[in-house]
């Protein structure tokens, strides 16, 4: 599989995980979405490039929401 097809399909599951849970911590959406943490930053990147995140920088970290 080529690896941009595999960062589309977790940039879909990052995405249906904000949806279901709202903003989350950076961490929180590597730990709650079922792949490897570098396709999981791969994929945020690949959705804030298209402009459909929004990073937060929180007290304790940072934070990411669906636009």
């Amino acid at each position: 599989m080529i690896l941009e097809d595999t960062i589309g399909e977790v940039a879909g599951e990052v995405w249906d995980f904000l949806e279901d849970n709202g903003e989350t911590s950076v961490s929180g959406v590597t730990k709650g979405v079922d792949a490897p943490g570098t396709k999981v930053y791969m994929a945020m990147g690949w959705l804030a490039r298209e402009d459909k995140l929004e990073f937060l920088d929180k007290k304790r970290g940072n934070a990411v929401r669906l636009k």
